[in-house]
């Protein structure tokens, strides 16, 4: 009866029962603070104060809602998708249907990993870059399941390998920063070589998804798409203009400010006076971007009370101990069993980055007692934090991809986008993070 084991399966539960995720975390993080013993009101009062924690998100989200509206409204995310109806043709063969697909998944896969490091904004281009592209992917029939798995990729295994950007935070700052502190004698050097098999397990999990899982085609209601992105019969090359420079500077400001929402007040606000919103209409515009955005916003205001009850409840190092004086001295047993911990935990938070700093001064004494060295140990934590970031209700890296995909209402975020990448990337990172901790 773990307080943490209870919060988060109940949550996963309800999900998986299509109850509301907003809803799935509140319930579930008042019955794992009445499992850890804390009344009613004390718990009601801990989820209420740690609600703050995800409001600047979802202002962000709606923000960029908003933007996206506008962005659509320009014009230019037409010129994108009629020129790639154009090359595909009325009567495209099969080979080129394919070829168009692994063009456009490609391209997204490329944003995903530049998002982390080149041009690091993180999630914030999937709500403006995919929207357009819903008309594209119906043409095409597309699976969005398998859009959401390329996009996760690209936003997990990116900070997990590479120490630039988000990876640098993940795995110099945070990573291997607690390791050491903890006693661990680790170096930077060794970082891409730990992680590194784990990353190749997601890799295979995601050529599984393509090629495997959701390479059929799939159908979507195209008059739902259009609702949402409506089409322009002709094309203004002066809002296409207009559209460009509000996404540059949109785009600029945010990397000056590292302020998600100052950069997208500013590209809408471009928009309105360049004419492509008419004062009139930007209320309207602005309201149907909030709309779009909402439940991705209230999820992450939700996550956050609840990752703050799951910390109040202190029952991570109970488990993690429980678990440790259950398997003794089975080096493979003890690892997997951090790994699965590992998982519950983030699945729970929500955010990878918030776990290290959790597990590790738990799990460092364990591995050194257990006789792992610097490099599992490495691998093994490493595992352990970002395990249940791809495959959790609450996560940016699923929540990222639901933003954009179900524009049109038509991608349920828990069984298109939870559940495929927990089933393609988890899975995968439990067997080669225990590999690595095994080998290495």
């Amino acid at each position: 009866m773990n307080p943490v084991v209870v919060a988060v399966c109940l949550m996963l539960v309800l999900s998986l029962l299509r109850i509301n995720v907003v809803i799935s975390l509140a319930l579930s993080a008042l019955v794992g603070g009445l499992v850890a013993g804390m009344s009613l009101t004390e718990t009601a009062s801990i989820f209420a104060d740690g609600l703050g924690g995800g409001a600047t998100i979802a202002l962000s989200y709606a923000m960029l809602g908003a933007f996206a509206v506008a962005i659509s409204r320009s014009g230019i995310t037409d010129l994108l998708a009629v020129h790639i109806i154009k090359a595909l043709g009325q009567d495209a063969s099969q080979g080129r249907v394919l070829w168009i697909k692994a063009v456009l998944l490609c391209a997204l896969l490329l944003a995903a990993v530049a998002s982390q490091n080149l041009i690091p904004i993180h999630i914030a281009f999937i709500p403006i870059l995919v929207p357009p592209l819903l008309h594209v992917m119906a043409r095409l029939k597309l699976d969005r399941r398998a859009v959401a798995c390329v996009l996760t990729f690209g936003l997990t295994a990116t900070y997990m390998m590479l120490p630039v950007g988000f990876g640098g935070i993940f795995l110099n700052n945070i990573l291997l920063a607690n390791l050491v502190d903890n006693g661990v004698e680790a170096t930077k050097g060794m970082l891409p070589v730990a992680m590194g098999i784990p990353v190749a397990g997601m890799f295979l999990g995601l050529l599984f998804a393509l090629f495997i899982s959701y390479r059929k085609p799939r159908h979507y209601d195209e008059s739902k798409i259009i609702a949402v992105e409506p089409e322009h019969i002709k094309i203004n090359p002066l809002h296409i203009g207009i559209a460009i420079l509000a996404i540059f500077s949109a785009l600029s400001l945010q990397l000056y400010s590292d302020s998600i929402i100052l950069g997208a007040m500013v590209g809408f606000v471009i928009f309105t006076m360049g004419g492509v919103i008419k004062f009139k209409e930007s209320q309207d515009a602005f309201t149907q971007g909030v709309k779009m955005m909402s439940l991705i916003g209230f999820i992450m205001i939700s996550a956050a009370g609840f990752a703050a009850v799951i910390k109040a409840t202190d029952g991570i190092g109970t488990l993690v101990q429980a678990v440790a004086t259950v398997l003794g001295d089975n080096r493979a047993l003890a690892a997997l069993a951090m790994l699965l911990v590992g998982l519950l935990i983030t699945m729970g938070i929500g955010s990878s980055f918030s776990t290290i700093p959790i597990i590790a001064p738990i799990y460092v004494p364990l591995c050194i007692s257990l006789g792992f060295s610097p490099l599992a140990t490495l691998a093994i934590i490493g595992t352990a934090g970002a395990l249940g970031d791809a495959g959790s209700p609450a996560s940016d890296s699923t929540l990222g991809p639901t933003s954009g995909l179900n524009a049109d209402g038509q991608h349920d975020h828990v069984w298109d986008s939870v559940v495929p990448t927990f089933l393609h990337y988890n899975l995968p990172l439990i067997g080669f993070g225990w590999l690595a901790a095994m080998v290495l």
